[in-house]
């Protein structure tokens, strides 16, 4: 055990260290948490929350800038429900895109 029985700077230490490291995870992620979910993981445990927002119709994985991303379809940008749509979701991108209605044919 790190600093037991020596005045607890080694705990102190541990602290450091480790503020230091997630600090460097979050800057080389661009400010987003890393996540070790798949993509897939992390559409299934949002997209209950997101399909629940008005205007939105529907969520996918799709391609931004070639990189995997989470994709969030909405009826209109007017909505509102845009600003209510977060940027990154566990440390994917998610893009909003309009779509319009969606009806089964």
């Amino acid at each position: 055990m790190i600093g037991r029985g020596r005045g607890g700077r080694g705990g102190a230490v541990a602290a450091v260290l480790l503020a230091g490291v997630m600090a460097c995870a979050s800057a080389q992620s661009g400010g987003s948490t890393v996540t070790t979910k798949s993509i897939d993981q992390v559409l299934a445990a949002h997209s209950d929350s997101l399909m629940a927002l008005p205007g939105v119709v529907g969520t996918a994985i799709g391609l931004y800038e070639g990189e995997r991303c989470i994709k969030v379809l909405v009826v209109d940008s007017g909505s509102g429900t845009i600003k209510r749509i977060p940027d990154h979701l566990e440390g994917y991108r998610v893009v909003v895109e309009v779509t319009g209605t969606i009806r089964p044919r």
